[in-house]
């Protein structure tokens, strides 16, 4: 099973990002990795000699003691969950982005200065619009019963995200609403019809907005745990829920928003 790959340094929000990540594995079974990345000496200060300000072995000793405590903190709670480390030498968003291409999910913390769980804009942008997995950003602290919620455009990406929020919803046991953007009243909701069939037990609440669907999605995230809106990557968001959806959610959110590229199941 592809793994759960968690950026991670030590940070307040890159510890939510591992707890989300460890629920996540016990919902699933799936493995955890987490993952530290050394972007030195991209962030060593100019026209200072490296060798004077970075003494490697020190280095790799706080980043194996950090590494460390993440996995003892997953194994005190939850000792069934299966987690591995990764430290790699590189940029944040180069390495996590290479992750995904092999992994189920890449799990992010909210907001931070650190390699890992960067300023949005640089890290938390570039994974969320160039990875080859859907990329989960942990932010908010959800209540239990509080619904998931898609933001759905008729786009090809529509069926995708619907499938991923269900099985976020089902896992849950908790309602899905469905935020539609701009409908056409007059052609049939076929992605939506696809999930209800393959999610019979679980309630889909869907409803139609005419409002800007950042505003809409925004709104609903107040009181879910769960936001989940679609990228086509590079950037940019499929179809009407525009061209910054995606990022302005990662930005003005309330709860935790997943950002899905394709078929998760691909």
């Amino acid at each position: 099973m592809r793994k759960i790959v968690v950026g991670y340094d030590g940070s307040a929000y890159s510890r939510a990002a591992l707890l989300w990540a460890r629920d996540e594995a016990v919902r699933t079974g799936a493995p955890v990795e987490v993952l530290h990345a050394d972007e030195w000496p991209a962030t060593a200060p100019p026209m200072v000699p490296l060798p004077l300000l970075r003494p490697d072995r020190t280095v790799t000793d706080v980043i194996d003691e950090t590494l460390d405590r993440a996995v003892a903190t997953v194994r005190k709670t939850h000792p069934a969950v299966e987690v591995t480390t990764r430290a790699v030498r590189g940029h944040a968003a180069t390495a996590l982005i290479d992750r995904s291409r092999d992994a189920r999910l890449i799990v992010l913390g909210g907001h931070g200065h650190s390699v890992v769980a960067g300023l949005l804009g640089s890290v938390i942008s570039a994974v969320s619009a160039h990875a080859a997995c859907p990329v989960v950003v942990v932010r908010g602290v959800p209540e239990p019963d509080a619904p998931v919620v898609a933001g759905a455009d008729g786009s090809a990406l529509t069926l995708p995200v619907l499938t991923f929020a269900a099985e976020q919803a089902t896992a849950r046991k908790v309602p899905l609403r469905v935020i539609r953007a701009v409908p056409d009243q007059d052609t049939p909701d076929a992605p939506l019809a696809v999930v209800r069939g393959r999610f019979r037990g679980l309630t889909i609440q869907a409803e139609d907005t005419l409002e800007h669907p950042a505003a809409a999605l925004a709104r609903a995230s107040a009181a879910a745990q769960l936001l989940v809106v679609g990228s086509r990557g590079g950037g940019a968001v499929t179809g009407l829920l525009l061209g910054s959806i995606s990022q302005h959610m990662l930005r003005h959110s309330a709860c935790t928003v997943a950002v899905v590229h394709r078929d998760p199941h691909a």
